[in-house]
């Protein structure tokens, strides 16, 4: 039958359904749902994601089977197609049909479709379509076990890649890169950044891009770590020459934490050589590292020197926009909408890197489905103190507190409400608490300024330097606010042994 019936009827299962749960959820959880076909009595449908699928039908399972029936008559049955990956230009989205084993005829004996083990459903169907096909330069038989080794993450690309101010130097020169390897002045080209800031991202996402649009050349990716490995191997079995002769014949190389080639001279000079003939031969050299060529240490000069013949970009932390940005893709991507204060309370409390903030909304994806609780702020708050644990730096002692735990106990040791440390109020016996306050969240935790204004009633940082510096001046000269901020840190340090 044609969609428009799939249309109708699903139309008519949602009056129903809207009588059996709140706008909001409503909303949330059935708006994003597409009809497909209607063939029989069974309507299939579309949801967004795998997380999506699961939380409809372990939530709201008994308001889709009354709606099904009601509609549809008891032989009413209902199945999923859920995509798996949204496609881009050159690829159409991936979907796998899931016939439901809950909202079918009401006797919940509709076997589920069995997913491959050992990876996530549908996970291997999409690498295997987005491998690109090798097409042009054959490359000898006996070489391709050492291509295979090199294969790149199908899922990084440019186009899920969120560009900010923090990143766009990178961004920008990395594209350059891709759309004309070796051509262009940034040969080679080094991003340096700390962890989980996307480095091994971006730099595949070059190789994806050239492996697409420029089939004909060979592409290889590598870790340092690995480069060293297949080093050792050969050198082992005293056939290092072939080693060589597969990296001369390559036309992009993209070597990752290049910092680590460190005091493995031999090593370096297998890299030294491989690098002159590749640059010499106009081929396209892409690396990455956590610092900046001139703080690398252990490598040898000459390898320095060559490294700084490019560009060199830089990815710094992610700001607060470009955080936002990501939480909202990452969200969009798993069919899910969230309240606006969730989603800006995240982005202003993980300000570290963009692995960890990505690990929060997962970690807060499985709380919800596992504890079958609703993603709020009491959720986000509770997921964030477990999952972001700072190392904060105590004298002689470690102790892992959020900005919220500090809130807590400061307002609870001066006879205080949470809410009256976020007010607006000028009154001493509130703002000097206040600033306590603030000038813990700044000396024993890793968060931003910014950071801690926002959770403060939104305050700017201009406000928490003031406080900070502040408090400072009245812990040295006034013997009352040291005792405070011991004894509160006494607090704090009993927190993590109980």
């Amino acid at each position: 039958m044609s969609v428009r019936d799939a249309t109708t009827i699903w139309n008519q299962c949602l009056k129903v359904i809207r009588q059996e749960v709140d706008e909001e959820q409503f909303k949330t959880w059935f708006s994003p749902i597409v009809p497909l076909h209607l063939e029989g009595n069974t309507l299939t449908i579309q949801v967004p994601s795998l997380f999506f699928y699961e939380w409809i039908e372990e939530h709201y399972v008994h308001a889709l089977r009354k709606a099904i029936v009601q509609v549809l008559g008891k032989g009413g049955r209902l199945d999923y197609s859920v995509v798996v990956d949204r496609g881009d230009a050159s690829h159409h989205p991936l979907a796998m049909n899931i016939p439901t084993a809950k909202t079918g005829n009401g006797n919940g004996n509709t076997p589920r479709q069995k997913q491959p083990e050992s990876v996530p459903p549908g996970q291997r169907q999409v690498a295997t379509s987005l491998r690109p096909k090798r097409k042009g330069k054959k490359i000898p038989e006996e070489y391709k076990p050492l291509l295979e080794e090199t294969e790149l993450n199908p899922h990084y690309t440019f186009d899920n890649f969120i560009e900010g101010d923090c990143n766009r130097l990178a961004r920008s020169a990395a594209f350059a890169v891709a759309q004309k390897p070796g051509v262009t002045s940034f040969n080679p080209l080094m991003i340096y950044g700390g962890v989980g800031l996307g480095k091994t991202h971006l730099v595949q996402a070059i190789g994806n891009h050239i492996r697409k649009t420029q089939e004909e050349k060979i592409v290889v990716y590598v870790s340092s770590e690995k480069f060293t490995s297949q080093f050792i191997e050969e050198l082992k079995n005293n056939n290092l020459q072939f080693l060589t002769n597969f990296y001369l014949l390559i036309d992009v190389l993209i070597i990752d934490d290049v910092q680590f080639l460190s005091g493995k001279e031999k090593t370096q000079e297998l890299f030294f050589h491989v690098f002159n003939h590749l640059h010499q031969k106009g081929k396209q050299i892409v690396m990455t590292s956590d610092r900046p060529p001139r703080e690398l240490k252990g490598l040898q000069d000459r390898l320095l020197s060559r490294f700084k013949w490019g560009l060199t970009a830089d990815l710094q932390q992610p700001d607060f926009e470009t955080r936002l940005a990501i939480i909202q893709r990452k969200l969009q991507n798993e069919g899910i909408s969230l309240d606006p204060e969730v989603i800006e309370y995240l982005a202003n409390t993980i300000d570290s890197n963009i692995r960890e903030l990505e690990g929060v909304i997962v970690s807060l994806m499985a709380h919800s489905s596992l504890n079958r609780r609703p993603i709020d702020m009491a959720l986000a708050k509770e997921v964030v103190q477990h999952v972001v644990q700072k190392q904060d730096e105590l004298p002689h002692e470690d102790i892992e507190v959020g900005i919220d735990t500090i809130m807590e106990e400061v307002a609870r040791y001066f006879g205080l409400s949470v809410e009256a440390l976020k007010s607006k109020s000028r009154k001493k016996e509130i703002v000097v608490p206040r600033q306590i306050a603030m000038y813990l969240c700044k000396e024993y935790t890793n968060f931003s300024l910014k950071s801690i204004g926002y959770h403060f009633g939104g305050r700017d940082h201009s406000t928490v330097i003031h406080a900070v510096q502040n408090i400072s001046e009245l812990r040295d000269k006034n013997a009352d606010f040291r005792l405070y901020i011991d004894q509160l840190l006494d607090r704090l340090r009993l927190l993590k042994q109980s």
